[in-house]
């Protein structure tokens, strides 16, 4: 029987939500949480440990975390090793990126993990694991882990593997040579391919360029003579949030005035407070300016180290928020700033 372990984060292991994201490192025998239907789809191998650490203490802490992950596997025996499904949760792709392609490296043992294809954990590592993609959320468990499960069961049966079109992961840059059956020329398949495109054809090309999105570098800018405005992917909404922002996979954002103001008045006193389902709210609660700083702008103001400040500041969530959806928000937002002459952007998160 072939051994495997896994790796989850504070909320899949069981550990705790939000409030348990800076939980260290641990490992612990046997199947713990998701891991039991990995456990079950697994045909000639189990699940012997999991890890777990809180998505904070990975992001805080990375270097720290890996080495004590690592080192909970110096004296285990496993042949693969597995990781979430992380869903949309940027945290917890991260989290599952690094501690595989580093489990890859020193282990040299096949690495699985996935994704839905707007966690920033994709770009990040697909070219060092296999990402297999996943769902937007937890719901999406019981249709993510089988495609793991399935391909993990591949490798250890050392079984040809396809290819990421046919498998499901996400494309690593990695090319193959293949010989078609048909032994069709490449000049013949190009002049196929071109036909096609010029009469408006449905094809596949066989060497996909990936579309990146450059933005140019804006011009510099005099910060002493220069209106500033603060945008936030943090959540600080006013407490009634009027906007309607969700708190995960925003769709909405909000303009709110600071015209008059000194600093950001806190959930207590009734003004402002944080939305973010993505980190531990307490400390944006009690003083949203640690997200929004607009006490440490004012100071500046005030020394003239920069012009002004412009009387709105913007909101929304990032967490979990779709890129088409976040550039849609930029384009609006960026039509109020241009309209209110503003020369540049502080643009705050978590």
């Amino acid at each position: 029987m072939k051994k495997g372990i896994l790796y989850l984060n504070q909320f899949f292991g069981q550990i705790g939500g939000e409030d348990k994201a800076d939980y260290a490192p641990a490992i612990k025998e046997g199947v713990v949480g998701a891991g039991l239907l990995l456990n079950n789809l697994l045909e000639d191998a189990e699940i012997t440990h999991t890890l777990i650490c809180g998505d904070n203490f990975m992001g805080s802490n990375q270097d720290e975390a890996v080495e004590k992950l690592l080192g909970f596997l110096e004296d285990k025996e496993f042949d693969i090793f597995f990781a979430g499904p992380a869903f949309q949760a940027g945290r917890y792709g991260n989290a599952c990126g690094v501690i595989c392609k580093a489990v890859k490296e020193k282990f040299n043992v096949p690495v699985i993990t996935s994704m839905h294809e707007e966690n920033p954990g994709v770009d990040m590592f697909k070219k060092d694991v296999y990402i297999f993609k996943g769902g937007d959320s937890a719901a999406k468990m019981r249709k993510d882990m089988p495609k793991m499960a399935k391909f993990g069961n591949k490798l250890l049966k050392n079984e040809e593997i396809k290819g990421a079109e046919v498998e499901g992961y996400y494309p690593r840059g990695i090319r193959f040579e293949v010989f078609l059956d048909d032994e069709t020329p490449a000049c013949d398949r190009a002049i196929d391919m071109l036909l096609k495109k010029i009469n408006g054809e449905p094809f596949v090309s066989e060497l996909p360029i990936p579309e990146l999105d450059r933005v140019p570098i804006a011009p510099a800018i005099k910060l002493a003579d220069a209106k500033i405005a603060l945008v936030t992917s943090g959540g600080i909404v006013p407490v009634d949030n009027p906007d309607k922002i969700q708190s995960s996979a925003a769709t909405r954002w909000g303009r709110y005035s600071i015209a008059n103001l000194e600093r950001l008045g806190n959930k207590a006193e009734g003004a402002f407070k944080t939305i973010h389902a993505g980190y531990d709210p307490a400390a944006a609660d009690a003083d949203p300016n640690v997200v929004l700083p607009l006490d440490a702008l004012k100071a500046y103001e005030k020394e003239g180290k920069i012009g002004s400040i412009h009387d709105y500041y913007y909101a929304t969530v990032g967490t979990g928020t779709a890129e088409g959806e976040a550039k849609r928000m930029a384009l609006e937002i960026i039509e109020y700033l241009r309209n209110d002459g503003v020369d540049a952007v502080i643009l705050t998160s978590c």
